[in-house]
């Protein structure tokens, strides 16, 4: 009998072991997500503890008188019910706290937007100075000067004789003589675009660059009369265009490129050259200190 006795008591040890091991864990669960959920309502409700709420985990009914054969409900099913309630209030909380920081988040965003759209229109500004004069007009002043250069540019005279070429040209001349160099460019370049043949091309051409490197733009008058004396070598200004395409060359401080157009003048057009042309030359070869 006493062997029978212990045998049983074993049994039953070892059948109610798992259930203290699981009832211990279970309840390590429920201190560990109560923790968490108070650490969590601390963050959603930051203002005080009176916000605070504990779960909403009754205690557990009583157990109703069953029927014959139907098993009571056990302590460990009790804990996993308190288990079940305190993860899904944690997750609700959770979710809480994350909706009230992208509120957070929005509002700030609304009020750095509001703040920058405020702030240069609040900011103080320099009280006037009385004595001050009014600031000039800059657009009326500029429109007035626009104004007055094409009524001057309207009055320069613009020939009809019939011979387009040369009228054209003419025009051209007569705006580079009164220094108004843009539209005489502008004149010139619609010279040699449409009369590519004709002997006032030539002219036009060199006039061209003349009107550039009166203006200051050396680069664009060397590339202008470069172009008319390789096209038109024959033509009557490729001798003047040549000429002054050795100043253009020392302008943009090339003096060894210069002497050797002067060169290449002496060489082609020395013989032929008019006594002014050969000024223009010989002034250049010692600006440009040529040797030889």
């Amino acid at each position: 009998m006493r062997k029978l006795i212990l045998i049983v008591m074993g049994a039953i040890a070892v059948s109610t072991s798992p259930v203290v091991a699981q009832s211990s864990d279970v309840e390590m669960r429920v201190g560990r997500l109560e923790k968490e959920m108070k650490a969590v309502q601390r963050k959603v409700f930051p203002s005080g503890s009176s916000q605070y709420f504990e779960p909403e985990i009754a205690p557990a009914p009583a157990t109703p008188t069953l029927a014959p054969g139907t098993p009571a409900s056990s302590p460990i099913a009790d804990l996993t019910s308190r288990v079940d309630a305190l993860e899904a209030q944690l997750a609700n909380l959770t979710g809480q706290g994350e909706q009230n920081a992208f509120k957070l988040r929005q509002l700030e965003d609304m009020f750095n937007k509001y703040k920058a759209e405020t702030d240069a229109p609040l900011s103080p500004a320099a009280p006037p100075t009385v004595s001050a004069a009014p600031a000039p007009a800059k657009p009326a002043v500029a429109t007035a000067a626009d104004a007055a250069r094409k009524a001057a540019v309207a009055a320069i005279e613009r020939q009809d004789t019939g011979d387009a070429p040369e009228d054209a040209y003419l025009y051209g001349y007569r705006l580079w003589a009164a220094k108004f160099y843009p539209e005489a460019e502008a004149q010139l370049k619609s010279v040699v675009d449409k009369y590519p043949t004709h002997r006032r091309t030539s002219f036009a051409q060199n006039l061209l660059g003349r009107a550039y490197l009166d203006e200051g733009k050396p680069a664009l008058a060397s590339v202008a009369f470069y172009e008319n004396y390789q096209k038109r070598p024959k033509g009557e200004r490729a001798p003047d265009s040549l000429a002054y395409l050795g100043q253009a060359l020392v302008q943009l401080k090339k003096p060894k490129d210069a002497c050797k157009v002067y060169d290449e003048f002496d060489d082609v057009y020395g013989a032929t050259a008019t006594g002014g042309l050969k000024d223009v030359v010989a002034k250049g070869r010692i600006s440009a200190k040529c040797t030889g």
